[in-house]
């Protein structure tokens, strides 16, 4: 069965008051148990950022910001999107973005 990589877009950055971030965790998790064996990685949110570009190398974002990302095993894009329609990332204002391997 395929793999997708999930990417997490514009959430907005996760505060460091303890007892939200332990919420955001708690939903999350609650989430990933109901997927059950389609989320073959959970991944991690992406707390640093530097870009390498042929002009260099910053400190910063690359252009579109990415959040973090996971791996979910389906049988196509369709079924995905299925498993992430409830994610609680996307009901704090995120956006996730579903990418198929190349061939």
């Amino acid at each position: 069965m395929p793999r997708f990589l999930v990417t997490y877009h514009g959430g907005g950055a996760v505060p460091h008051d303890p007892v939200v971030m332990e919420r955001i965790r708690n939903a999350f998790m609650q989430w990933a148990q109901k997927t059950g064996s389609s989320l073959v990685d959970p991944g991690a949110p992406i707390m640093g950022r530097k870009t390498v570009t042929s002009g260099g190398v910053k400190d910063g974002t690359a252009e579109g910001a990415f959040d973090g990302w996971s791996v979910v095993e389906a049988a196509d894009m369709d079924a995905v999107a299925e498993i992430l329609k409830d994610h609680p990332f996307v009901g704090r204002g995120g956006s996730l973005q579903i990418n198929e391997p190349a061939p």
